[in-house]
């Protein structure tokens, strides 16, 4: 609990330190903290009960997101978490209206080592569980 306000206070830093509000780069900032930036912005980008804006579907999410981990503001092994983790679509099948959860290819996102064929079976595995 002790470490609560820092996280709520650097949720909207950028890994290339032109967040708000302290302009923390990626090395002063844990790794909760940039996983907690990545949901945050997941989250928001998804949410559909806000009476100012539609929930974006999941490939519409996640081009987003991709874009602003090339662009340095979110951190690339977080994002690669919440895919591989299969994470956000438990998220999104607990929290979305069923016509946000579209079609999308993980691998369209992942820059891991790990080969391509195994990315594969791993989600076409986190998929079926689901």
């Amino acid at each position: 609990m002790a470490s609560v306000p820092r996280y709520a206070s650097t949720h909207h830093e950028k890994m290339d330190g032109s967040g708000y509000p302290r302009k923390l780069s990626a090395e002063q900032l844990s790794i909760p903290e940039r996983m907690l930036a990545v949901a945050d912005v997941f989250e928001a980008l998804t949410a559909s009960d806000r009476p100012y804006k539609e929930g974006k579907t999941l490939s519409q999410t996640l081009n987003i997101l991709s874009f602003m981990v090339k662009d340095q503001h979110l951190d690339r092994d977080a994002f690669e978490l919440l895919l591989s983790s299969g994470l956000y679509l438990r998220y999104a099948q607990k929290y979305l209206k069923p016509e946000q959860i579209d079609d999308i290819n993980i691998d369209d996102y992942l820059t891991s080592t790990r080969p391509k064929a195994q990315r594969t079976a791993e989600s076409s595995q986190q998929s079926a569980k689901a």
